[in-house]
């Protein structure tokens, strides 16, 4: 197993430095020492140090000189993407999603499959063969994969690895302990170092890393409403024991009790992944033979069958039952997101998870109920937008953690 240490969660001051001036290469390379030094406010003596350690480790390289403003013209550098691969795997709303990605965050190899059942015993034995097909179709790429990142839902104990998974029985859930650590079975078969992280925050950070600006250092990573990634200033936040982020309170002996409208206090009650969404577009075509109809006609799937995703496509389609739905739990999951912008006053929401897929008319929703709710002034210059890597954004995540900790132990 290459000795890549997945699990720390202290760095020293020359492992954040490492950290920060490959991120500078991979975001802005080529660029030469000097705009380094000057970016970071330290001398370029310092800096030549860090470059001509990753030059060793085949991680930088020298490139065509720089235009020069008088006198010797510096040398450009940039980031070796062959230089190490990493495998990340991610569970979504919808699917789960594993990729072999470079050093840049470029796709190598891309697999994807329906989510599974909602049972530890599924969810670890699809993770564990999306990992069996990425290292089946990159053989040639084996032998310089420097580890596993997987983000997948429940609470995770940074300690031990164990992972609390929700299950719902009837219309209460309850949380399963998975008895064998994912991250030790995944160790074992593969032997490669894997980190096993929340899903929301895999995709905060995947977001941070590779898409938003780089002057976002507050930002909430909403993953279908029922839990969301935190970074402050530009760390991710993930609590005492590593489980921040999750939005609502749950006590299945008072859970009959816990109903509520709109913005009554058990609005901290715990949500279905899906927002309810498949629930109340069954519910209201129950009610309704001729809409119950027009949506069959339209979407082709019997009753008993809806899924999100058709409801996703039948709100594109402009049918009133999806759209009523949708209008209703982006009012709900605004409502949630306002009582987040108070609390943490972010820069940005991103909206993830597969809720993407919701289509304009429900961001816009979200966004003015968060205008609606918010304190004006936390709510005044906050951007919420759609995540940007889409189904992508838990797996990229899971491998830009990954890719973090070999940036900084060299």
């Amino acid at each position: 197993m290459r000795e890549i240490d997945l699990q720390k969660e202290v760095l020293s001051e020359k492992e954040k430095r490492n950290i920060e001036i490959l991120d500078i290469l991979r975001k802005r390379g080529p660029i030469s020492r000097p705009d380094i030094s000057r970016d970071m406010g330290i001398n370029v003596v310092t800096i030549s140090s860090y470059i001509d350690e990753f030059i060793r480790h085949n991680l930088v390289f020298e490139k065509d000189l720089d235009v020069s403003e008088g006198g010797r013209r510096p040398v450009l550098l940039d980031l070796n993407p062959q230089a190490g691969f990493v495998i990340g795997v991610g569970l979504n709303l919808m699917s789960m999603v594993g990729l072999l990605v470079d050093l840049k965050g470029n796709i190598i190899t891309k697999t994807q499959s329906a989510r599974p059942q909602p049972t530890v015993k599924e969810i670890s034995e699809c993770v564990l063969d999306i990992v069996r097909e990425i290292l089946r179709r990159s053989k040639e790429y084996t032998a310089n994969i420097q580890g596993i990142g997987v983000g997948i839902a429940g609470l995770i104990n940074k300690g031990n690895g164990l992972i609390h998974w929700p299950q719902k029985t009837d219309h209460y859930y309850t949380y399963a302990t998975l008895d064998v650590p994912l991250r030790a079975l995944m160790e074992k078969e593969f032997n490669l170092p894997t980190l096993v992280e929340n899903d929301a925050t895999s995709a905060c950070f995947g977001e941070h890393w590779l898409h938003l600006e780089q002057g976002y250092k507050n930002v909430i990573y909403m993953f279908s409403g029922v839990g969301c990634g935190i970074m402050i200033n530009g760390e991710v936040y993930r609590g005492a024991l590593g489980y921040a982020g999750e939005t609502s309170v749950y006590n299945y002996k008072e859970q009959d009790d816990f109903n509520c409208k709109a913005g009554n206090s058990c609005f901290l009650k715990r949500w279905d992944i899906d927002l309810g969404i498949v629930e109340e577009v069954k519910k209201n075509l129950l009610k309704d033979k001729e809409k119950e109809q027009e949506f069959i006609k339209l979407t082709s799937v019997p009753i008993e069958n809806i899924n999100l995703k058709n409801v996703f496509s039948a709100a594109r389609a402009r049918n009133s039952t999806a759209c009523e739905a949708l209008d209703k739990a982006g009012k709900m999951l605004g409502i949630k997101i306002a009582s987040l912008v108070n609390l943490l006053n972010p820069e940005v929401v991103v909206i993830g998870g597969g809720l993407e897929e919701a289509g304009e008319e429900f961001l816009k929703k979200v966004s003015s109920t968060v205008k609606d709710w918010a304190f004006r002034e936390s709510a005044e210059d906050l951007k919420i937008f759609y995540s940007q890597l889409r189904e992508n954004a838990v797996a990229f995540g899971a491998a830009s953690l990954v890719m973090q900790r070999v940036f900084a132990q060299l």
